[in-house]
């Protein structure tokens, strides 16, 4: 019941009521020590009441617990130095980290904890130390993969046409190399090393990611920008055109090129998830995934519905025409395309002024101009105008919580020999098997004269105001008169106390 009743006052909105309440429960917990203790215990979600705090964004109460949890080991005028005990905050020994909720969570104020102590020094830690400098070398790993996977597509095994052309539109002269032909020089082996290398990859990634999957969710872990989401689904189908590039190649399937052109351009836009290990560039990838994801998505269906009806109205027109005469609407794929570029304005209206086209072409082309030019594409550009004043207010934000998930994310791939845990074991200093965190603070004296010296101010303005009160309520029977002495005398009250406290400010200065 007592873990019950702190939970429910980690949601309360009075943040004062609930420390005090909190405070009062655990002031009665007979077990305070240990894995007994009321706060330890978890409820339904496997989230203790610090947890919660959190993952709820409510700052005052994990301030409140901080405070609670943190040791002052020494201090010497300004300075001090004190541990905060970390053993529920970092990631390294826990299977629901703090760190990960709190980027996991849609509460925008649940992302304001990072900035507070410990949270901050511990993540700026983590990241300093082992995480940009693995970040870095994973971002130039995959680009030297890419590029190898690259100079094998570029030198795939191909071999001269020798069958007879079916059509005059026919421009093949290159076909696929069948399995036994691909292998044979010395080129072909080299080629082989680095298709191998490339299957690996492919492999390594889908056994990398499909853990995370099954742990986190499929819609948690595909769904949210900041855990990249996005990044994750083209990656795996990345993999997944790799693998089947590698059994039509060895099955000898024509048509390799349909995946293999897919894992090309999936494998390059993957490039862009490692810019967010970069202050500069970390928050435009939110901006383009914000605007792809939000804006461009809605656009695509109005943009699909002209498209398909457009092109069906220029083939129609010309299906009766000669195709050497405008080659544009020669087919109905054909048609699709070509109404595609002029829709996002890549080619001009397409004319040939050496024969009479049809006049409905003119009147449909002159409709789709005003519509998809004029007013669709000025559409999409207000939207996307939108999404970045939008995005621009938390876009900083956005990419520190980024950096915290991309942290977490390679603490949990990473042997643990290669990333120690942080922070300080409670046994050096007789606090037991607790992982605390060491920050040095200095107090600024001057700020704690500023502060004396404003509620000097106030005390001052308070007291005049009282009087001033005081003598508006006796007098009762002149209000008309009395409230205009009233206002001359708050005047020069007001400036009285000013003039004192400014008196005050230069003697001390």
């Amino acid at each position: 019941i007592g873990n019950t009743v702190l939970h429910i006052l980690v949601l309360q909105p009075n943040k004062t009521f609930a420390c005090h309440m909190y405070s009062l429960i655990l002031s009665y917990d007979r077990s305070k020590e240990g894995p007994g203790s009321l706060e330890l215990i978890p409820n339904n979600e496997g989230l203790s009441p610090f947890k919660l705090a959190g993952v709820e964004g409510n700052t005052v109460m994990f301030q409140y617990l901080m405070q609670k949890r943190k040791q002052n080991l020494w201090s010497f005028g300004p300075l001090s130095t004190v541990l905060y005990d970390i053993t529920e905050i970092d990631s390294w020994a826990e299977d629901q980290s703090f760190l990960e909720l709190i980027v996991s969570t849609k509460k925008r104020e649940a992302r304001q904890i990072l900035d507070l102590t410990p949270v901050k020094e511990l993540v700026s830690l983590k990241w300093n130390m082992y995480g940009r400098p693995y970040f870095c070398f994973l971002a130039l790993f995959y680009i030297l993969y890419m590029v190898c996977f690259t100079m094998c597509c570029v030198y795939r095994p191909l071999k001269p046409r020798t069958g007879n052309r079916t059509s005059s539109r026919d421009n093949t002269v290159y076909v696929q190399k069948m399995l036994q032909e691909s292998y044979v020089a010395y080129e072909d082996e080299l080629r082989l090393v680095g298709e191998l290398i490339t299957v690996i990859g492919a492999v390594v990634i889908l056994v990398l990611e499909i853990p995370d999957i099954l742990r986190v969710g499929a819609a948690k872990y595909f769904g949210q920008t900041i855990l990249g989401g996005p990044f994750h689904i083209i990656v795996i189908t990345y993999a997944c055109m790799i693998l089947v590039t590698m059994v039509m190649r060895l099955t000898s399937t024509t048509g390799e090129v349909v995946p293999m052109s897919f894992a090309l351009v999936l494998g390059w836009c993957n490039v862009m998830y490692f810019a967010r290990g970069f202050q500069m560039l970390g928050p435009f990838t939110i901006m383009i995934q914000k605007m792809i994801f939000g804006d461009l998505m809605r656009f695509c269906w109005l943009m699909a519905v002209v498209i398909l009806g457009f092109a069906s109205a220029f083939y129609i027109i010309f299906q009766t025409e000669n195709p050497e005469n405008l080659g544009q609407f020669y087919n109905y794929p054909m048609s699709l395309f070509t109404t595609f570029e002029l829709f996002l304005t890549i080619i001009d209206g397409p004319a040939n002024y050496d024969v009479d086209l049809p006049f409905m072409y003119s009147v449909v082309y002159f409709a789709f101009a005003i519509i998809a030019t004029l007013l669709m594409l000025n559409l999409l550009i207000a939207m996307m105008g939108d999404t970045h004043w939008r995005v621009a207010h938390e876009q900083d934000e956005l990419w520190r919580a980024q950096v915290v998930a991309t942290t977490v994310m390679l603490e949990r791939k990473l042997p643990r020999c290669l990333w120690p845990r942080s922070g300080i074991c409670g046994r050096e200093f007789g606090l037991g098997d607790r992982w605390y965190l060491r920050i040095e603070d200095r107090v600024d004296p001057n700020k704690h004269k500023m502060m004396r010296y404003t509620e000097a101010f106030k005390a001052q303005d308070r007291d005049n105001y009282d009087k001033g009160s005081e003598k508006l309520e006796s007098n009762g029977d002149t209000l008309c008169k009395k409230d205009l002495s009233a206002l001359s005398l708050s005047r020069n009250t007001s400036r009285t106390s000013s003039h004192r406290g400014w008196e005050i400010l230069r003697r001390n200065t």
